[in-house]
Order: C-alpha cells, then structure tokens, then sequence
C-alpha cells in the first residue's frame, strides 16, 4: 500500500470515494451491442466518458482545472462515427446534439453562427428535462384532471331543494348521496364510458395569432431570444369555457395540471447543469472546414469557421434565453473523412484543443456479415419485426446473409464507399416485393438464401449503371 506524502496536493485527495456510473470495459461492451468493430475508436470514447465520472467526484478546486480530453475522429462515411457519439451520450444519459461544421459561417457572413450550437443544446436539455419531470408528475395531474372532470359532470352544489336553512342530518344525507354519485361517475370515467359526453371546462387560452417581425440583419435568433415567445409571456393568458367531449378535454386538462405540478425554474436549473456538467456536441464534417493555401474565396469563411469553433472548445461563456452557459467540461467530439486532408491542416490552436484523434477502419465483407446480425437493433431484426405486424415470417439463412455482405462490400469497392449504408439500399430493394405485398400474404414464410438474394440483385450487381442508381 502506497502511503499518503506531504507532496500531493490537498485537493486531489478523495474520502474514498468510488467512480459512479460503467467502467471503461463496460461502456465497451454496451458499445459492443450496436457497433460492430472500431475497438480504438470504443476505447477512446469510454476512458473519456469514465474521466467524466472521475472528475466529478474530485474536490470542487480540482474539478474546475480537469478539462474534458475531445477526440477527433477520422473515418469515411458509414463507419460508426455518428453512432458511438450517439451510443455514448445515451450510456450517460447525456444533452447530446449532432451538429454539421459546413453549416455554419464565421461572423459577419450569412448563415449561423457557431454559438447556436450551445443554444440548440440547451434547448433540447430544457425540453429533455421538462419531458422527465412532466413524466414523473403524471399520475398526479391525471388524478387532479379526473378531480375536474367530476366537478364538471357532478358538481359540488348542494340540491337546491333542501331549502334556506338545511338541518346538519340533511346536509350529511346530501353530501353523502354527491359522494356516492360522484364515485360512480368516476368509475363510469375510468372505464371510459363517458368519453362521449359533452363538459364545459375552463382552459388557459393564449393568444395564438401574435404576429411578430423581426428586420433582416436584427440577429435576434443568433443571440437565442425569441421574440413572439417575450411577446406571448407579456400578453395576459385568459380563462375561456369551451364545449367538448369527456375525451377532447381530459389531454388538455392533465397537461394543464402538469404545467401547474412542474417547476420551470427548477427544470432550467438542472439542464443547465446537465449541458455544462455532460452535454456532449458531436462536429461532423469537421474536414470541410479546412481551408488550402491561399487567402480569398470560401476558404477565409471556413477558418474564419474554425476560429468562431476555438472558443466553445477552449472554454467560453455563451449567451442563451435560459441564461449564460459555460462550455468549459462539454465533451465535443469532431469527426470528418479527411479524404485529402488530415487534422494537421487545421488551424493550430485547434488542433491542440482535440488532443485525442482515433481512425476508424473501412468495413469489409466480414464486417457486415456481423452488422447485419449481431447488433441488438440489426437490420435483419428491424425487417424481421415490421413483417411480423402483418403476419409475415422471413427467415434469413447463413448463405443468404453471407450473400448480401459480399454484394455490399463489391459495391463499395467498385463505387462510392458508404459504409454500413449500403445494407439499408440493398435490404430495401431486396425484400421490395415482399414488403410491397405483405397484407395480402399473412400467414406466408419467406426464405432469404443465396439463390434469392442472387435473383433479385444478381443482375444489378453486375451492371455497374444499374448499380450506381439503384445500389
């Protein structure tokens, strides 16, 4: 056991404390599940991940100091790229937003900015957060709904006829008698036996035909303030009784009563917190983005790009409508071809601010023999389970698959390599017909093997301007 010396620095000692949340390996193995292959890439995903979870047990000093290590990473298209950054940020539960660099314009060019990335990402952590909450006080706001419908179908109102001045034993029978009707209206509700009667329930109605012009130029979206938004919070909201079934109000009355149980305030807080502490932006297409020698054109636009880029990664404070979100601990993971170029073409400061740079291996004929079967949402289960809902059975044998796999693979060799996307065009033109007659053949099975895999896309395969169209 190794002792504790004067030298380590107060801060980084932990009160035993354990790591929360998957170990590297394991995070490799959920990886495992729906990627097949790119072990370097897994790898370098999940020891960033794990760092995230280190770090937040560290003492508070320390935390701020730790930066998130951003990966690079080069591959072609239909790789797994996307996939692992997605994968990755579900593992931890995390704001995620897949952005692509070519989009974006340095300042004082038309098109976004780069700090819309942030504010996309809050929003989708706000509505993500607010989602949850809303979910958790679901039961509640049904209860108080059905508490509203009761009052609509069974007041509350005592008779009219027990006069001005009821004894107590004529106000309990009563109350008792409203009990009573009251439950078996609300059973009768919760049968949904009343679904066509018609109530009259009080709503919050805003105005909905606010008009707002913003002038070309203003920027308004690029500062993250929603104008018509403002002006609809400004404006009071009315209370207006509208005449409609037991089943038109009864959605509209338990989102009422959730928006009252929900704290807004609460559930900005913690996206917030979510977006700085986990939030996680994946930068495709980031090799567009590289500018070639020489100074005029589009290439001053894409460094111009690349240096908007620097600051969100470096560390930065941007302005939003839920308030100022630092991007200090977001984890960006940038990805690109690099056909003809490679990282070290872009701008230095950039380059340094993505320490961790990984290649993802082209797929071959083996690889998709193992896509097309072993990842929990494989395309064969996909088709598999579509044809079930109409009764169909398609069973795909070994030689079958394996026949597919090399079509893919000849294809991408002879053409544009795209990847694992090439099984979706080719799955989808073989399984055409049975997808196309499938209602009027339930009960049917159909057998993809070799020989039919062959007649369907035999010829196609093998003339390479059919290929080109159609594959």
């Amino acid at each position: 056991m190794t002792e504790q010396t004067d030298s380590m620095p107060p801060a980084a000692i932990i009160q035993n404390n354990k790591v929360p949340g998957l170990t590297p390996k394991q995070i490799v193995q959920e990886l495992d599940k729906y990627i097949i292959g790119q072990e370097e890439a897994k790898k370098s995903v999940a020891i960033a991940l794990r760092n995230r979870a280190r770090r937040r047990i560290l003492e508070p000093d320390l935390q701020e100091e730790v930066h998130p290590k951003n990966i690079i990473m080069m591959g072609s298209t239909g790789v797994g790229k996307t996939e692992i950054a997605r994968r990755l940020a579900k593992l931890e539960d995390a704001p995620f937003i897949k952005v692509e660099a070519s989009k974006f314009t340095e300042v004082g060019y038309v098109g976004r900015d780069v700090e819309s990335i942030i504010r996309d990402l809050v929003e989708i952590a706000v509505t993500r957060e607010r989602a949850r909450k809303t979910d958790e006080c679901h039961e509640a706001a049904e209860s108080a709904a059905e508490e509203r419908l009761l009052d609509l179908l069974v007041p509350r109102n005592l008779p009219r006829n027990m006069g001005e001045f009821p004894t107590d034993t004529e106000m309990n029978e009563a109350e008792a008698r409203l009990k009573t009707t009251r439950e078996r209206f609300r059973t009768m509700l919760r049968e949904e036996k009343l679904e066509d009667r018609i109530v009259e329930p009080e709503v919050t109605e805003r105005s909905s035909n606010v008009v707002v012009g913003v002038p070309p130029g203003v920027g308004l979206e690029e500062m993250g303030i929603d104008l018509k938004d403002m002006v609809e919070k400004m404006m009071p909201s009315r209370k207006k009784r509208k005449q409609m079934k037991v089943s038109e109000a009864r959605p509209i009355l338990v989102q009422e009563e959730a928006e009252r149980l929900i704290d807004m305030d609460q559930i900005v807080s913690d996206a917030v917190d979510r977006v700085e502490q986990t939030g996680i932006v994946f930068l495709d297409e980031i090799d567009k983005v590289v500018g070639r020698d020489g100074g005029s054109g589009p290439d001053v636009s894409r460094s111009g790009v690349q240096r908007d880029i620097l600051p969100l990664v470096e560390g930065s404070t941007v302005f939003t409508k839920y308030g100022m979100i630092k991007t200090d601990h977001i984890l960006f993971i940038a990805a690109g071809a690099f056909h003809g170029t490679s990282p070290s073409d872009l701008i230095p400061e950039l380059q340094g601010r993505f320490p961790i740079r990984v290649e993802l291996d082209d797929l071959d004929e083996e690889d998709f023999k193992r896509i097309l079967t072993e990842p929990q949402n494989s395309l064969l289960r996909q088709y598999a389970a579509l044809m079930e809902t109409e009764n169909v059975r398609i069973e795909f044998k070994d030689d079958g698959i394996a026949e597919m796999a090399r079509m893919a693979a000849h294809i991408n060799d002879e053409m544009e390599n795209i990847g694992a996307r090439r099984l979706h065009t080719i799955m989808e033109t073989l399984l055409e017909d049975i997808l196309f007659e499938a209602p009027d053949r339930g009960g049917e099975t159909f057998i993809v093997d070799e020989k039919f895999v062959k007649e369907k896309l035999g010829d196609i395969v093998e003339d390479t301007d059919l290929s080109r169209y159609i594959l």
